[in-house]
């Protein structure tokens, strides 16, 4: 049984996908051991606790530095021992020694088809006021590996999205969000508890 650690800022709504999947057998050999929040007012806390699941808030806010909340981060992750750490909209930067500690055992959920929109201030609506400003007909959201760069890491899972004309941020956010997030971050889960997935050369390998 994999247990899984999934890191939220907001809402919930990926992590809600997870849950929902658990439920309904797309998502198998996983269970959802603990959800962590740098947002005290986060709904996804409250979901994660009409699920039974236990949730904590680590804010850097109530830390002295940035350094102190890092390992306030690690230490967290660690007690839950975690195979899995589910980035679902954690808009916090993973610090190096997260990373070194979980390596090859983090994944991301991305808004935009990696190495479009990617990267250094992409991040939450900007995503998708960049692939409106930029004009693109097709985006979509990528599931992939954490590593030591922003949004570098091996990429597990895409799905394609059309733009529609006349559409804003929020509107493409969400189509984005129930045609493409919410599908492939619980598949990429479930091929990760099952052993379907390695990395080879850098690229991630999926098993037939």
């Amino acid at each position: 049984m994999l247990r899984a650690v999934v890191c939220v800022s907001g809402g919930g709504t990926n992590l809600q996908a997870i849950l929902d999947a658990i439920d309904n057998g797309m998502i198998t050999n996983t269970e959802i051991v603990g959800v962590i929040s740098n947002n005290a007012g986060a709904y996804a806390l409250e979901r994660a606790k009409k699920k039974g699941i236990k949730a904590v808030c680590i804010s850097p806010k109530d830390y002295e530095d940035r350094n102190r909340f890092n390992d306030a981060l690690l230490t967290g992750l660690k007690e839950f021992q975690p195979d899995l750490v589910v980035l679902a909209g954690f808009l916090v930067n993973i610090p190096p020694a997260v990373v070194s500690e979980f390596a090859g055992c983090i994944i991301n959920i991305h808004p935009s088809l990696i190495p479009s929109f990617c990267g250094k201030g992409y991040y939450g609506l900007k995503v998708h006021e960049g692939v409106l400003a930029r004009g693109v007909k097709v985006t979509g959201a990528t599931v992939h590996f954490v590593d030591d760069g922003t949004d570098t890491g091996p990429i597990i899972l895409q799905k394609a999205v059309e733009v529609d004309q006349g559409m804003d941020a929020k509107s493409l956010q969400l189509k984005v969000m129930e045609q493409a997030e919410w599908q492939i971050l619980p598949r990429a889960i479930d091929l990760i508890a099952n052993g379907k997935v390695s990395i080879v050369d850098g690229l991630v390998k999926i098993a037939e």
